[in-house]
């Protein structure tokens, strides 16, 4: 058996089982990948796709446990290589965050600010998605690491880090008959129509969640997808803003008011979105812990490797 084959099983699944498009994939003919694959079956004696005439058509039960030792093999084979090239290259080359854009727009600029100045070479990509959508791109490693506010379910390759802390406050005109009340309970909020963020683009479900479970229906005014379009809806005195504190950048004018909400919804962490067994260059981990302050190299290398996974509740 070689590496060759077990790329091509590889891609064979990562294309639906089309070894045309596999082939073309990894820049070889459709017989080459269909001649290795068969070849790696009879010297494993077992079968790893089901066929139906030539076709492939899906993983055979001994397949799906083969497959998941050749990802892991496959991901080793590229930590050495990553490991040759941050020795020729020890603070530069090409690193992708994917993140929500709360965090996108209010959490990284003064992290990245920080970062580029201990390595200014380190070519920085940041890619915008759902909560869902950054931890497909962290586990099919079109990104290097992740940033959510909330976990995820079905990725059992990615491990979570804790970050940094956020809450919930609610953002209110500074006039409104609520400012009177320093401690505002599920009930008085249900009373006004509210404005939240969308809970696809930003993984806000559980928020909803609470009213539900104390039996109130508030009248949700709007799901918006960013920050600055809650408070300008609020300014127009058209609902009561339910938000993240790190949202809130910049001091409020005086047309606005915010209240915090952690004993309603409680405290909530961000979290670092990590697939198991990544090699993590100088720089990498040096990001890691500009998000991630309270954790030690240490503790990073032992999450990353027997951490908690990514679907947790």
């Amino acid at each position: 058996m070689n590496l060759h084959q077990f790329r091509f099983v590889r891609e064979a699944v990562r294309q639906n089982y089309n070894l045309t498009e596999a082939a073309k994939a990894l820049a070889t003919s459709q017989p080459g990948v269909s001649k290795a694959i068969i070849e790696l079956e009879d010297e494993l004696g077992v079968d790893i796709f089901r066929r139906h005439g030539k076709r492939v058509r899906s993983l055979t039960e001994p397949g799906r446990a083969i497959l998941i030792s050749v990802e892991k093999i496959l991901q080793e084979i590229d930590n050495i290589k990553r490991v040759g090239k941050e020795y020729t290259e020890q603070d530069q080359g090409k690193l992708v965050i994917a993140a929500v854009q709360a965090h996108i727009r209010y959490t990284l600029p003064p992290i990245v600010t920080e970062f580029k100045k201990k390595f200014p070479r380190v070519l920085l990509s940041i890619l915008p998605g759902t909560p869902s959508q950054v931890a497909e791109m962290v586990e099919s490693e079109q990104a290097d690491l992740g940033l959510i506010a909330e976990a995820v379910t079905g990725h059992q390759e990615l491990n979570l880090l804790p970050s940094l802390p956020w809450h919930y406050v609610a953002l209110l005109p500074s006039h409104h008959p609520l400012t009177a009340n320093e401690r505002l309970t599920l009930a008085e909020l249900a009373n006004y129509p509210l404005i939240i963020y969308d809970t696809a683009c930003a993984g806000h479900t559980k928020l909803v969640q609470t009213f539900a479970l104390q039996s109130l229906t508030p009248e949700i005014l709007l799901r918006a997808i960013d920050a600055d379009t809650i408070k300008t809806y609020v300014e127009l005195g058209l609902g009561v803003g339910i938000m993240p504190n790190i949202t809130l950048d910049t001091p409020l004018n005086g047309t606005l008011r915010a209240l915090p909400l952690e004993h309603v919804f409680g405290n909530h962490l961000t979290h670092i979105v990590l697939k198991q067994g990544t090699y993590l260059r100088r720089y990498m981990n040096a990001l890691i812990e500009l998000l991630s302050p309270s954790l030690n190299r240490k503790e990073i290398e032992q999450t990353l490797h027997e951490g908690y996974a990514i679907d947790a509740p």
